[in-house]
């Protein structure tokens, strides 16, 4: 049975079995599926509420999890300096999308469609990290550069949300990050006291940086990203020791353990919470998207990361300009906080719905990732 669960797990299938029942489901009977989506569940809490804005808290902080290991002594991104190279890579997809998506919207598009220009900036964290790691292997350094990379611009895919795209009716109040900060500043507390048990963390330092990011019209689910990397853990000497297994008990290695399975499938609750778009809805908005996602995310990452190498900032050990034309493509990937986006930048539910058709196009990007990494000999580590 866990070999099961775990296989489950391992390609993603409850977050693929949300996205198709949020199709069908959608194609079927739509205004069904949208009362589903938006209608109260938990007194004044939707559905849509509870995955996109408390769930996704847990998903982003396993993520910062994984981020903070990769940083630890004999991590893939340690010393710290290792982790530039990936953050230079990162405004590189974030600039080569939005480029691409404007001489796109110039020659095929509308002015209509401007204003979609942030959407492709995004990566999905979750299939993009599932695609590198079944081509890859769970070891692979490319494997935490592009996890590093996709939670940073999917940072900045939200604060393009605030800034760009903001709700007139609730504008940005930045003064609300005070709260946040002082949520790290109560983690850091804790951890200065040596408390082991990760709860506190969670809900007082992640309580005050959730409230902080709402506050300030920011979208709260990079809450616990601040906080996690204060999480007590074990300093490691080699690669053999940096794995985490089960002598690992620290607070860190805890919290993504206990928390990791309930991530893995809750996932089904956020495809199908976000995946529910019409076929009908195809149209110029759908392909600005998409190419933007599949060439702008491609040459961004690569030009600029290439460029950090002139800059003497290099690449992890054990990754080589192969392995970085490949995180380029499956960087492409969108779909998660592409359909947050969208749901900001457009208020005619018509190119909203176009331009989310792209974001789950570009999930098709992984088979492209696939015979990439066959025609340039890339093998799978560990």
């Amino acid at each position: 049975m866990n070999k099961r669960f775990n296989l489950l797990r391992e390609f993603s299938v409850p977050l693929i079995a949300g996205v198709v029942i949020a199709l069908v489901w959608a194609n079927l009977g739509h205004e069904s599926y949208h009362h589903f989506v938006h209608a109260t569940l938990l007194g004044p809490l939707s559905v849509h509420f509870l995955t996109n804005d408390i769930f996704m808290v847990i998903f982003f902080g396993i993520a910062a999890a994984e981020i903070t290991q990769s940083c630890l002594p004999g991590g893939d991104l340690h010393p710290v300096g290792k982790a530039l190279n990936p953050l230079l890579a990162t405004f590189g997809g974030v600039v080569g999308p939005v480029a691409v998506y404007f001489i796109l919207n110039y020659f095929i598009g509308s002015p209509d469609l401007v204003n979609g220009w942030g959407i492709p900036t995004a990566t999905d964290i979750a299939i993009s990290w599932l695609v590198a790691r079944i081509i890859l292997g769970n070891n692979h350094p490319a494997i935490s550069f592009l996890l590093l990379l996709a939670i940073a611009d999917d940072a900045m895919g939200l604060a393009i949300i605030a800034i760009f795209y903001p709700d007139p009716l609730l504008p940005a109040a930045p003064a609300w990050l005070f709260l946040t900060g002082a949520g790290m500043l109560f983690a850091w507390a804790l951890r200065r006291k040596d408390v082991k048990n990760y709860w506190p963390y969670m809900l007082f330092g992640g309580g005050l940086s959730w409230a902080g990011l709402y506050g300030a019209s920011l979208h709260p689910a990079l809450a616990l990203v601040p906080i996690v990397p204060f999480l007590p853990h074990i300093h490691r000497d080699n690669k053999e020791l940096f794995e985490v297994d089960a002598k690992d008990a620290s607070t860190l290695a805890t919290f993504e353990h206990e928390w990791k399975v309930i991530v893995d499938f809750g996932l089904f609750m956020f495809g199908l919470v976000n995946a529910g778009v019409r076929f009908s809805s195809i149209g110029t908005g759908t392909w600005l998207v998409f190419d933007a996602l599949l060439f702008g995310k491609c040459i961004g990452i690569f030009a600029f990361s290439l460029l950090g190498e002139v800059l003497g900032i290099h690449l992890p050990n054990g990754m080589n300009r192969r392995h970085l034309f490949l995180v380029g493509i499956i960087a492409g990937i969108g779909f998660t906080v592409s359909l947050f986006i969208a749901d900001q930048a457009f208020v005619e539910s018509v190119l909203q719905e176009e331009a989310k058709m792209g974001a789950l196009f570009s999930v098709g990007i992984a088979a492209l990732a696939f015979v990439a990494a066959r025609m340039m000999g890339i093998r799978k580590l560990g």
